[in-house]
């Protein structure tokens, strides 16, 4: 739909509904913002609390050694697939333009490194996979996925560390028919959390 501002809705007809989950301030002025048709004039906290009551138990993790700026295309997909959380290893900050404010409705967590990561991960049961084409990583199409897992991506340049790779389950790639080497890491990580949400969704 389009309001008078753009892509969204216009004030809310008056008089407004009376549900607690609508701010205010959208239904006087509209609600412009990038969401689903079922969530307009909602609150974040709102909406927040609804995807909070059916995330799924998938765990998206990435390195940012040298601050990534693929991690807010990362962070964008890992929204659309309602995954319980989205871990940054290493730098904390990150160039969230690419997230185009999806991360406010995400539980984004940082690690100080990798071993810390793996660490919680470890406390809360859930296998670490590895998404990379490194030697002796093995095909992601038709492997069967853990429903509680993380998927943990490297930087863009210089993919999955030692460390990480070592703190995998396992390291999937996905297969290539083209002449580049590898794919950009934001596609990565969409084609994985896809290939994920077939099986489990």
């Amino acid at each position: 739909m389009t309001g008078v501002d753009g892509p969204g809705v216009g004030p809310h007809p008056q008089p407004w509904p009376d549900d607690e989950r609508l701010d205010p301030e959208l239904l006087a002025h509209g609600d412009h913002r990038n969401v689903a048709d079922r969530y307009r004039y909602w609150t974040v906290e709102a909406i927040v609390a609804d995807l909070d009551s059916r995330r799924h138990p998938l765990h998206v993790a990435i390195e940012n050694w040298g601050r990534d700026f693929n991690i807010g295309s990362v962070v964008r997909t890992a929204n659309a697939f309602n995954v319980a959380g989205v871990h940054v290893i290493g730098r904390r900050r990150w160039n969230r333009r690419g997230a185009m404010v999806t991360d406010r409705y995400l539980h984004v967590h940082h690690h100080d490194d990798v071993e810390a990561f793996a660490a919680w991960a470890a406390g809360e049961g859930l296998p670490v996979l590895g998404i990379d084409n490194v030697p002796g990583s093995v095909p992601l199409e038709h492997r069967p996925l853990p429903r509680a897992c993380a998927l943990l991506f490297g930087e863009e340049s210089t993919g999955l560390t030692p460390a990480a790779q070592a703190a995998c389950e396992a390291v999937l790639h996905i297969t290539q028919h083209g002449s580049t080497r590898s794919i950009n890491a934001g596609a990565a990580a969409a084609v994985a959390m896809w290939a994920w949400a077939i099986q489990h969704t």
